[in-house]
């Protein structure tokens, strides 16, 4: 795992080589200081030798003011390397799930992707420049305090023996423990975002109907389960610091004790209890300072893995090698296509078999639940088929590269979203380069210029988060002039003029037959109103096609319309 990250490193890679070097370097300072007091004490107090006395606190202060500034250019280097990783990992996770196909998304689930690009990724930075100090500091500062103390006293130093093993031992128990329910911490979070998510965005819901208290018992229920595992987790490593506390003092104990009557006996000078006593407490630190990072570093492995999760998976969807790029017409045929999602145990769509020529319109109506928005999306390649195929062009959709079949696709789905910005900035999500004239064409023949040209910045009129500063039916034109502006060779209408009156919808449908002629038009939609001059309307039933045919036709082949023109309009209509 560790070494998958090595290519996340390419524009920080001398901060992570000389983060190390000027640590081991810091520590080097570390472990001297003890030494030349040793020195001080024995050679220069006892003597009375104030000449040595000042040689060595001159001496002392400069290698300890050369170890700082080794520590500090050390510290900020190691801030720059594992936040850049950070950003590069970020970056490339990014990247990843903009490639990702619905089935993708449906098996990472938003508010698991959001906390894997922020809290774990933020996690992974934080550990990765403690890696570059911590993981080389306190192991070079263990070994160098263990050899220079038993250069001091070798029998004083057999104190280690005993206590490293204890404490190794104790630590590796905890971690064992520990891991899993890191794990559980970080799922955990992914369903609280999911609830907070889910009730944010349903805020005016929420506040209408007076269900805050209600709301707020949903909000407990994967909140205290956080709690609960984050307290496990507390409580199991909160055993670390007191343990290696208990074992500094034990040590210490025993080392002042033996050290005190070797002095007493002149078997060893003050001084020398002085540095041994001094890396005692470096070993200690040491080894307190491993535990702890042994655990923000196993909390990262879990939010790497995650991380790691998101950058390696994969689209199901396949280019091939040698790609198609570019649609010859707008025509769509499926020759007996059957789909199923993932985990489901039946046929979302069962044998789907039309034609439409380019040019046409097509209408697609059902009982709620028929998989209608799941036919349209087989079209622009957003999951694949089980069984027949899709063809556009007359070409398997498959053969074309995912970039040029939904480029000549202008597609709306049924939740129509608007990205925060301007009106500029989201029409350009349609085509980059387009001009405010083309702009205004667009916005006219979906029927909004009538309430954008009321704005004094006209295309420069800020859209809040999800468009929230619009009505229902100003965000579907929107959406839809975002389609137009791609001049697609097919425009697929997954029931996005479901919130416009009566007659807004009438002048776009006459916008449709009248102005984008040539264009393959495909209209999922619940009101007969809406597709009842199409060329073929293709009525489902439960993933079935019920019938094919216009709309005068429908009228006597198929029950299913028959009913839904009798509901809505009150009788028939030949």
């Amino acid at each position: 795992m560790i070494k998958k990250l090595i290519p996340y490193t390419k524009n920080v890679r001398w901060q992570v080589i000389l983060t190390p070097l000027l640590m081991i370097l810091e520590v080097i300072g570390d472990i001297v200081i003890p030494m030349m007091m040793v020195n001080l004490v024995d050679k220069g107090i006892a003597l009375n030798n104030r000449s040595y006395i000042l040689q060595q606190s001159l001496l002392m202060v400069a290698v300890a003011f050369i170890s700082m500034a080794f520590g500090v250019l050390s510290s900020r280097l190691g801030a720059t390397a594992g936040y850049g990783i950070a950003g590069n990992l970020r970056k490339a996770a990014y990247e990843a799930v903009q490639k990702y196909s619905y089935q993708n998304i449906d098996t990472i689930s938003v508010p698991s992707l959001i906390t894997r690009l922020t809290a774990d990724i933020d996690t992974v930075g934080m550990v990765a420049m403690m890696s570059l100090r911590m993981a080389f500091r306190f192991p070079f500062l263990l070994i160098f305090a263990l050899i220079f103390s038993f250069r001091i006293h070798a029998g004083l130093a057999l104190i280690f023996v005993v206590m490293l093993p204890a404490s190794a031992l104790f630590t590796f128990l905890v971690f064992r423990k520990a891991i899993p329910v890191f794990l559980k911490i970080r799922e955990r979070i992914d369903g609280l975002n999911g609830m907070i998510q889910e009730q944010l965005a349903g805020i005016h819901i929420i506040t209408a109907f007076g269900r805050q208290k209600y709301a707020s018992r949903r909000f407990e229920k994967p909140n205290r389960a956080l709690l609960d595992t984050e307290l496990k987790g507390v409580h199991l490593i909160s055993y670390l610091n007191p343990l290696s506390s208990t074992l500094l003092y034990l040590t210490l104990l025993f080392v002042l004790y033996q050290g005190g009557l070797l002095i007493y006996q002149g078997a060893m000078m003050p001084g020398t209890i002085i540095g041994f006593t001094t890396y005692v407490f470096q070993v200690m630190m040491a080894v307190m300072m491993i535990s702890m990072y042994l655990v923000n570093f196993s909390f990262a492995y879990t939010s790497l893995h995650r991380i790691f999760e998101v950058i390696d998976t994969t689209s199901e969807l396949e280019e091939k090698d040698n790609p198609c790029h570019a649609l010859a017409d707008g025509s769509v045929r499926f020759s007996h296509v059957s789909f199923r999602y993932p985990d489901y145990n039946e046929d979302t769509l069962q044998n789907i078999d039309f034609f439409l020529p380019a040019g046409a319109h097509m209408g697609i109506i059902g009982p709620t639940g028929s998989s209608k928005s799941t036919l349209i999306k087989l079209i622009a390649r957003l999951y694949d088929v089980k069984d027949g195929a899709v063809y556009v062009g007359g070409r398997n959709v498959k053969d074309y590269s995912l970039h040029a079949l939904r480029e000549d696709i202008g597609i709306v789905l049924q939740k129509n979203t608007l990205i925060s910005g301007t009106i500029r900035s989201n029409l350009q999500w349609g085509r980059a380069d387009a001009t405010d004239e083309e702009m205004k064409a667009a916005l006219q023949k979906a029927q909004a210029w009538d309430f954008v040209s009321r704005y004094p910045d006209l295309l420069d009129h800020p859209v809040e988060q999800n468009g929230a500063n619009f009505s229902g039916g100003q965000k579907q034109r929107l959406t839809i002039a975002r389609a137009l502006i791609k001049q697609p060779k097919i425009l697929i209408l997954d029931d996005s003029t479901s919130a416009l009156d009566m007659a807004t919808d009438a002048k776009f449908r006459r916008v449709l037959q009248e102005e984008l002629q040539g264009i393959t038009v495909i209209i999922v939609a619940q009101r007969i109103a809406s597709i009842r001059d199409c060329d073929q309307i293709l009525v489902l039933d439960n993933g079935h096609m019920d019938a094919l045919g216009t709309h005068e036709a429908l009228l006597h082949t198929s029950a299913i319309y028959k009913d839904i023109v009798e509901s809505q309009e009150g009788g028939l209509s030949e």
